[in-house]
């Protein structure tokens, strides 16, 4: 009887609660639905992002507008690498995993991009004097033979060919200079000038700025408008993405692991090689040496670099080709500024040109930018010289 009676009591129990229960039975099924609804969206959504836009027949089940809406939404698919991407990036990656070391015979390879006679070799005399075992010269002479006045400079051609501007010959000559320093073990950094360049600041000042930075120099920024990104040629598909598209400076100053995977890439090299150059796509006037190791560092290595260059250049004229410093232009003042500078500018060449300003930061401290600057003219070498014991010790 006792069973009977539980059993009466869970009847009656359950009896009583049947009003509550119905009550409740609207919203049971709209959370049903409602769960439904929101599964078979989720299972569309990755359903449409594992098989890429290339595959949209799923997608115009509903409607081809709603399809394009979706596919705009979605993230990039992952592209799959070809096995000569997979191979590269190992082989980069390996390359800068090695420790750099930097000992007391630790050198700073000055690496002279010039069509003949250097004519600041005085100058440069001057500022290497006393620091011979910490450097090394090495010049790329592209037309004519040059005349030296500077036991720095005599006999330091490399093997050189002609070299034309905005073309693939430009990163020919740098990479030849880059491969024939890094022959001596002991070059730890590798410095690009051209013939119209001149030193900054003292030596030691130099070596330490460059030595112990733990970045390259190399100049990067993206440029929306036509001469940046809009440069980007298709051919160049699918290796070099056209939002990986990078403009900058050719001027550089970068470590062994960098000059290294420099000068052993064929991949990204072979693109700017075959495609960046005028007539290849339309009106498009692709320069190989304001893109490509800027292009190249930012697909392979971006926190390795510090999106900026140690080498002063104005180009508040807006030309083609920057400002040359003449005679009445080199003061001690002029000098004072270029080296107080401690902030880079960008000028967009969208529209009527956007300006950021970026502070220059060495090792997370903030620092003058510039060790170098270009380009001054000839008859500017005796008024430097002149000017060099003072501008060179200012901190």
């Amino acid at each position: 009887m006792k069973a009977v009676k539980g059993w009466l009591l869970g009847r009656t129990s359950y009896t009583q609660s049947l009003p509550g229960a119905r009550h409740h039975r609207t919203p049971t099924k709209k959370r049903v639905w409602i769960t439904a609804v929101v599964s078979l969206i989720t299972m569309f959504v990755i359903g449409a992002y594992m098989f890429p836009h290339h595959r949209n027949s799923a997608c115009y089940m509903f409607s081809s507008n709603g399809c394009k809406a979706l596919t705009d939404w979605l993230p990039p698919s992952p592209r799959e690498f070809s096995d000569d991407e997979i191979a590269a990036r190992v082989v980069i990656s390996e390359m800068l995993s090695s420790p750099r070391v930097i000992e007391k015979t630790s050198k700073i390879a000055f690496m002279f991009l010039t069509p003949g006679t250097l004519p600041f070799e005085k100058l440069w005399d001057l500022f290497l004097e006393g620091h011979e075992g910490k450097f090394s010269v090495y010049i790329h002479a592209s037309k004519d033979t040059p005349v030296h006045t500077s036991r720095y400079f005599l006999n330091r051609e490399i093997r050189s060919d002609e070299v034309i501007w905005g073309r693939i010959s430009m990163i020919d000559a740098e990479r030849r200079l880059l491969t024939n320093a890094l022959r001596d073990p002991e070059n730890q950094q590798f410095v690009l000038l051209s013939d119209s360049c001149v030193p900054l600041r003292s030596f030691e000042y130099m070596y330490n700025y460059m030595m112990y930075s733990n970045v390259s120099y190399v100049d990067c920024f993206d440029d929306p408008g036509p001469h940046g990104t809009g440069r980007h040629m298709d051919h160049m598909l699918p290796e070099i993405p056209k939002e990986d598209f990078r403009k900058g400076a050719q001027w550089f100053s970068m470590k062994r692991q960098h000059a290294v995977i420099t000068v052993a890439d064929s991949l990204y090299y072979s693109k700017f090689r075959d495609y960046c150059r005028p007539g290849v796509e339309s009106n498009k006037n692709c320069i190989a040496d304001e893109h490509y190791l800027p292009t190249f560092f930012h697909m392979l290595d971006p926190g390795g670099i510090a999106n900026w260059t140690v080498t002063y250049v104005d180009w508040s004229e807006k030309k083609w080709h920057p400002r040359t410093y003449l005679p009445n232009d080199v003061t001690h003042e002029l000098l004072k500024n270029l080296t107080s500078i401690d902030a880079v500018s960008r000028v967009t060449s969208e529209g009527t040109g956007e300006v950021t300003w970026t502070p220059c930061m060495w090792n997370g401290i903030k620092r003058p930018c510039y060790l170098f600057g270009r380009k001054f003219h000839a008859a500017t070498l005796n008024k430097l010289i002149d000017l060099f014991p003072n501008y060179t010790s200012m901190a």
